[in-house]
């Protein structure tokens, strides 16, 4: 029986394990997932706004997320655990993303390749907005998209646990250990190292340590380009309700969308003030100074808003082109690498997992071919362009 070792227990990994021995007609795997903390403060599934959108501009990312919203669909049957059918309260009130007139052209280019792939998808000119959205403000808008079917949210911490429990229903160990080394042997690795000073021997390693993974590619003596960056999400309360509302896109940068009675909100900081390892603290100012004047320019009730409340988390970056890399690195033939979804990790997790596990089972995809996001593409110097980034 094979050895996997998984450096990570979040969603990614967690997805791995799963899909590795999710056909009882299939040999099994021996899989044991290092997890440095079963309560996942820190983890970026649990701290996650948890949403997914087939709205992106590259057909790898848009299929990646349509087999994640089906699988989403049908959740509760696959990874159904005897009587306990786990939920995580999906709902699809679709994206919408509003273009000032610079973005026109991206935005109708967007759509075409959206179109192409079977993506549920519209584009609406202001009036038609308005006419929809009573509550927006069309000011500075030329141009919108919204998803129809195919987008929306969920609870990402319990998806994360509905893998791992699938996970370990079928026979997958989980550990509360912290990996501190891999041990080498020529062109493997032979086991991974922990803090209680013995190593899990391997056959297979998968790094899905998320935003800690390029200290997991040091051990190996791979550069990884992905580091960990703060993102904050607020939440605030509003006496007024906005029918039908999605998860909005605002021209600002900033997206919000309803959370029961109340809405989160959230925005992806400019690249000069966007630090590594920036401590899981929240900046409340930013929410008085930028946040609040730009939701109520383009939501007039928002005057009336109310903060009620603030979390931060990391997004696993890719540094390179802001997308997954998935696979195995040349110098090493064992060690396979899921990481740097820079924010889309939760949505394209059931894609990546079946992914990974066909890549370690078979030596090559079966089902979507993943090949353009591997890590061939950075060592070449190919980035993978994606304008539809969060």
């Amino acid at each position: 029986m094979r050895r996997v070792v998984i450096i990570g227990g979040g969603a990614i990994g967690s997805a791995i394990a799963y899909f590795l021995n999710r056909d009882p007609q299939e040999e099994p795997f021996d899989v044991t997932v290092v997890e440095r903390d079963f309560s996942y403060t820190q983890a970026s599934s649990a701290l996650s706004a948890s949403s997914i959108r087939q709205q992106f501009s590259s057909a790898i990312n848009i299929e990646m997320s349509l087999y994640g919203i089906d699988f989403f669909r049908h959740l509760g049957e696959n990874l159904r655990v005897g009587d306990n059918v786990p939920d995580i309260g999906l709902v699809e009130p679709g994206y919408l993303y509003l273009a000032p007139p610079e973005g026109l052209d991206v935005l109708r280019e967007n759509h075409s390749v959206q179109k192409a792939h079977g993506v549920d998808v519209v584009l609406l000119a202001p009036d038609a907005l308005q006419a929809r959205f009573p509550w927006i403000s069309t000011e500075g808008i030329a141009l919108a998209s919204l998803g129809l079917s195919g987008e929306g949210w969920y609870d990402g911490y319990s998806l994360l646990q509905a893998f791992r429990k699938k996970a370990i229903s079928q026979g997958a160990r989980y550990v509360q250990l912290q990996a501190t080394g891999l041990k080498r042997s020529g062109r493997a690795v032979a086991g991974v190292e922990l803090d209680i000073g013995n190593v899990l021997e391997a056959d297979v390693v998968v790094n899905a340590a998320g935003a800690w993974a390029s200290r997991v590619a040091g051990w190996a003596g791979i550069d990884l380009p992905v580091r960990a960056r703060r993102r904050m999400v607020f939440s605030f309360s509003c006496p007024e309700t906005l029918p039908g509302c999605p998860l909005v896109i605002d021209t600002s940068g900033i997206w919000l969308r309803p959370e029961g009675r109340r809405f989160i909100c959230g925005f992806a900081p400019p690249q000069d003030r966007d630090r590594d390892d920036a401590p899981l603290e929240v900046d409340y100012r930013v929410f008085d100074d930028f946040i609040w004047p730009a939701l109520a320019h383009r939501v007039p009730a928002f005057e009336a808003i109310r903060m009620t409340g603030a979390w931060a988390g990391y997004y696993e970056m890719n540094l390179f082109d802001h997308n997954a890399i998935l696979g195995l690195h040349p110098d090493c033939d064992n060690l396979f690498f899921a990481n740097g979804f820079s924010g889309h990790g939760l949505q394209q997790c059931p894609a990546a997992g079946r992914g990974v596990a066909e890549l370690i089972r078979y030596g090559e995809y079966r089902s979507l071919d993943l090949s353009p996001v591997s890590f061939a593409r950075i060592l070449e110097n190919r980035p993978l362009v994606e304008k539809n980034v969060i």
